[in-house]
C-alpha cells in the first residue's frame, strides 16, 4: 500500500448505521447502513429502561419494548407469553449490540486517524501537525462515546456527525500537506520525506491490513447477531392492524431505499 492510498483511508470511513464492514477493493474500514443487507427506519435508545425506536414520519412512530412487555405509539400492547420470551430475546440482543458497535466504531476510527497521523508525519516530519490529527480523533471518539456510547443512536445526526469529523479531519491536512511538500522540495528536503517514508511505509500497511482484517471479522460477528434479531422479530405473533411489526428490514447493498413490506 502506498502512502498516496494510506492518505485516503482517512477519507474512506463514514458511519450512517451502526454495522461495520470491510471494502473488498481497499483496506478502509467502512460503516454503512446496508453492509448486513439489514436495516431499519427507526432511531434508536437502548437503556435501563429498555429499547426505544422512534422516527419522525411513518407508522408507527414509537415502538418500545422492555421485560416482554409492548408499547407502540405509546399504547401498551397486548402479548402471547411466546412473543413476551422474544421481545426479551430482541432486548437482550440489542443491550449485547450496543457496546460492540461502539467498540467497532471506535476501531474503525482508530485505523482512519492512525493513517492519517502516519502521512502527516511522513509528509511533513512535523510534531505539531501530528497533535493536531491527535485532536481530531479525540473529538470523534468524544461524538461516539456520547452517541453510541449511551446506547443512542440517531440516523441522521450521528451519520453527519461523525462522518463530517472525518472529512474535516482529512480536509484540513490535505491543504497543510500540499504546503509541506512543496516547502520540501523548493527547500532541497524532499529526500528526508523519502527517507521517513521508507522507514514507515511497510510497518503502517502490515498493521493497518491485520488490524482492518481483525475489524472484518467483528464485523461478520456484528452482522450475525442483527441477522438473528431479524429472525426473532419475523417470529413475533403480535399484529399491527393485521400487519407485522417491522424494526428491522430487508436492505440489498445496492439498494437505497427502506424495502420493506
Amino acid at each position: 500500500m502506498s502512502f498516496h492510498r494510506a492518505a485516503l483511508v482517512a477519507g474512506l470511513v463514514f458511519v450512517s448505521t451502526p454495522v461495520l464492514a470491510a471494502d473488498d477493493d481497499d483496506n478502509a474500514p467502512r460503516l454503512s447502513s446496508d453492509q448486513c443487507e439489514i436495516s431499519t427506519p427507526y432511531n434508536v435508545l437502548v437503556d435501563t429502561g429498555g429499547v426505544w425506536l422512534y422516527r419522525d414520519s411513518g407508522m408507527p412512530k414509537e415502538i418500545f419494548f422492555h421485560d416482554g412487555t409492548l408499547s407502540v405509539d405509546r399504547a401498551v400492547q397486548t402479548v402471547s407469553a411466546a412473543d413476551a420470551a422474544r421481545l426479551r430475546q430482541l432486548e437482550s440482543g440489542a443491550r449485547t449490540l450496543m457496546p460492540q458497535v461502539t467498540s467497532v466504531a471506535r476501531e474503525s476510527t482508530g485505523i482512519a486517524f492512525d493513517a492519517l497521523a502516519s502521512v502527516v508525519e511522513v509528509m511533513t516530519g512535523s510534531a505539531r501537525k501530528v497533535r493536531q490529527v491527535e485532536r481530531f480523533r479525540t473529538d470523534t471518539l468524544g461524538y461516539i462515546d456520547s452517541t453510541l456510547g449511551t446506547g443512542r443512536w440517531d440516523q441522521d445526526v450521528f451519520g453527519e456527525g461523525f462522518e463530517s469529523r472525518i472529512e474535516d479531519a482529512a480536509e484540513r491536512m490535505t491543504g497543510s500537506l500540499g504546503r509541506s511538500v512543496m516547502w520540501q522540495v523548493f527547500t532541497g528536503r524532499a529526500g528526508r520525506m523519502d527517507a521517513r517514508a521508507e522507514r514507515m511505509e511497510a510497518d503502517l500497511d502490515h498493521k493497518i491490513e491485520a488490524r482492518s482484517a481483525a475489524l472484518e471479522a467483528q464485523a461478520d460477528a456484528l452482522c450475525a447477531q442483527v441477522r438473528e434479531l431479524q429472525s426473532i422479530q419475523a417470529a413475533l405473533e403480535y399484529r399491527l392492524d393485521g400487519q407485522r411489526l417491522v424494526m428491522l428490514e430487508d436492505a440489498p447493498r445496492s439498494g437505497t431505499g427502506n424495502g420493506a413490506d
